[in-house]
């Protein structure tokens, strides 16, 4: 594929979040596809073409910058288990500050749990991810690709900011910002709190194991004594 195959498959799957989600364009998809029409379609299309930027990653010419640090394995493997928790502890809840929440209109702003920290979960886990994968992965196509990626999630921040701020106004916001930040730094229930550990460290082993699919190369075996 070569360099252009990369470009152009990583260019597709930046417009893919850029246009279909902008004011002007999601209402005209939901009311063809329905909310759940158009949230399933948006989410198998940006499975396919980041898989498809994976695969184009690894055609286009290897040009090598930097050699993988000594030991930067475990870093990488703490940044993967940071964002597996934040994702686990930060999701399937009320979150009306991010998209993905869950029945926004139940947020409780003295009980945000993570989200007093953390307000894009998602986004937040991207960077984690995206940032650790850049420093084992040295050669052009990967650092573009994991650095585009860890750009994309930080400016992604800031604009959904920059929409709720405008979206309610920008005293409402303060307010709703003050408000969660001087709650209670809350847990959740024990047995909720347990089974988003569980389920968060299931995901590091599951995608240890998945990685000679997903990415092409084995890793498990790095973090054997």
């Amino acid at each position: 594929m070569g360099w252009t195959g990369f470009m152009t498959s990583l260019t597709a799957f930046y417009l893919l979040h850029a246009i279909p989600v902008r004011p002007s364009v999601r209402p005209h998809l939901v009311s063809r596809l329905g909310q759940r029409g158009f949230g399933l379609a948006y989410s198998a299309l940006s499975i396919v073409l980041l898989a498809a930027v994976f695969r184009a990653a690894d055609l286009a010419p290897v040009v090598p910058l930097w050699s993988e640090p000594p030991g930067a394995h475990w870093l990488v493997l703490c940044a993967m288990v940071a964002a597996t928790l934040v994702l686990a502890f930060g999701l399937f809840r009320p979150n009306p500050f991010s998209f993905g929440g869950s029945r926004n209109d139940y947020f409780d702003p003295r009980f945000s749990g993570l989200l007093r920290w953390i307000r894009h979960p998602v986004l937040f886990a991207l960077v984690l991810w995206s940032a650790s994968h850049l420093v084992v992965n040295g050669d052009l196509a990967h650092v573009v690709m994991f650095g585009s990626f860890a750009g994309f999630a930080l400016l992604g921040m800031r604009l959904l900011d920059r929409r709720r701020r405008r979206e309610w106004g920008p005293d409402t916001w303060r307010q709703k910002l003050a408000e969660m930040r001087a709650g209670p730094s809350t847990l959740p229930h024990p047995r909720n709190a347990a089974l988003r550990l569980v389920g968060g460290l299931a995901a590091v082993l599951a995608l240890m194991s998945l990685h000679p699919w997903l990415a092409g190369i084995a890793v498990h075996w790095r973090f054997l004594p």
